[in-house]
């Protein structure tokens, strides 16, 4: 999820989509049958319904954030110097809570969340729709096309090496719940190299170097028809 390139010109990718756009964007594709499932709700199809999943590190669930609740905990991961190196949103609380609100009081694009293990909140998550965000200048995208962006918030839990695992979970709910979604990308920064590994450790596979405004970047790629051979 980018900021927009240029903030002095208009793109469609940045503007405020009305109804009748939402409806269009998520109505049920033809091709999956009547039979087929369709959970989606909004433009990422009601996350906070998703429910939990089994994994090999124990029970995992994406939890939307509430502000209210979270800010706090979320603020101090930011500032942990190995995050803040390539999330950028080190200080005080104010400035992570203008990033979450900013998805927020949006239109649903994106969807920040904490990644919840075996009861106990330890990650945060973005999930958002790579064809509606300024991302899809720089890479061929396709609609419904799903972005995420992940950190591990405490040492202890980095250091399990939980990011492989995870990232392959959240990719199978994405593709699992939302059956219009071709594929999961992601675009960290090719410096953090123990996310790229992470990404590929989870049957993502490395698409291109991309630059993007603030880094060069890794695609990846996680596709719904080769997700059970990788």
């Amino acid at each position: 999820m980018l900021p927009p390139a240029d903030s002095t010109t208009e793109d469609t990718l940045d503007l405020p989509l009305s109804d009748e756009v939402l409806a269009l964007l998520n109505a049920p594709d033809p091709a999956r049958g009547a039979g087929a499932p369709d959970t989606d709700g909004g433009l990422l199809g009601g996350v906070a319904e998703w429910g939990p999943m089994a994994t090999r590190a124990g029970t995992f669930q994406l939890v939307p954030v509430a502000v209210a609740r979270d800010l706090s905990m979320i603020s101090g991961w930011m500032n942990d110097p190995a995050v803040a190196e390539f999330w950028e949103l080190a200080g005080e609380p104010g400035v992570t809570e203008r990033h979450l609100r900013g998805q927020l009081d949006g239109d649903g694009r994106s969807v920040p969340c904490l990644g919840v293990l075996d009861g106990a909140p330890m990650s945060y998550w973005e999930l958002y729709r790579a064809d509606l965000d300024p991302v899809a200048r720089y890479y061929p995208s396709r609609p419904h096309d799903t972005g995420v962006h992940l950190l591990i918030g405490t040492v202890d839990n980095r250091a399990r090496g939980l990011g492989g695992t995870l990232l392959r979970a959240v990719a199978d709910l994405v593709l699992d719940r939302r059956p219009a979604c071709g594929r999961v990308i992601a675009e960290p920064d090719l410096r953090n190299t123990p996310s790229v590994a992470a990404f590929l450790a989870a049957g993502y596979r490395f698409s291109a170097e991309v630059e993007l405004p603030g880094k060069r970047a890794a695609l990846m790629m996680r596709d719904r028809a080769v997700r059970h051979h990788l």
